[in-house]
């Protein structure tokens, strides 16, 4: 159903993925201007924006019945995108320095892990629903990324802006240890039976 694809919600999703070459492009644009905040304003706009489609795009499936194959495959896909590239890109330009790297990397290992094991599941035919704590993982992580992206820029604004970012960072960090603890668990149950 090729309408499906180019229904309101997918759209957002591609918007989304669209979103993460724009923010790669400020950070190169970052670094060619003698005043950077104007770059990290527009990374920052646009992953707040990006963020926001997360939340929408799967709303709006739901009550306006629009739910596709392409959005629940693609939707996921636009998240880690997103998350990966921008960690990424502040480990690169010195945000996320330290041991701070620490909690990006605990933050994209458990992405990888967790598709890995909902992949293999979905073989099974087993479905693993996404938690309550795994959303507000993913609220502290997009507001921490927001923070950090805002960066020395924001700093200028609201004192200590990198810092909050890093710290609601390390949060999620922390959630992410547990509910990919949690998934392991539930997806061992039915790698063990099998």
């Amino acid at each position: 159903m090729a309408s499906r694809a180019y229904s309101i919600p997918n759209l957002l999703t591609y918007g989304r993925i669209l979103a993460v070459p724009l923010i790669v492009l400020c950070f190169f644009i970052e670094g060619r201007l003698e005043s950077s905040d104007f770059a990290r304003w527009t990374a920052f706009w646009l992953f707040v924006a990006a963020s926001i489609t997360d939340y929408l795009d799967g709303y709006l499936a739901r009550i306006w019945n629009q739910t596709s194959n392409i959005g629940r495959m693609l939707d996921p896909i636009a998240d880690k995108l997103l998350v990966a590239s921008v960690l990424l890109l502040m480990a690169a330009d010195g945000t996320i320095a330290g041991w701070t790297i620490w909690a990006a990397i605990i933050i994209l290992c458990r992405e990888i892990l967790v598709s890995g094991l909902r992949e293999y599941l979905a073989d099974l035919k087993v479905s693993v629903p996404v938690t309550r704590i795994a959303k507000w993982k993913t609220a502290i992580q997009m507001f921490a990324i927001a923070f950090l992206l805002a960066g020395p820029a924001g700093d200028k604004v609201l004192p200590y802006t990198t810092e909050i970012g890093i710290t609601l960072l390390w949060v999620a960090a922390l959630i992410t240890m547990y509910t990919g603890y949690d998934y392991f668990r539930v997806g061992l149950k039915h790698i063990v039976d099998e």
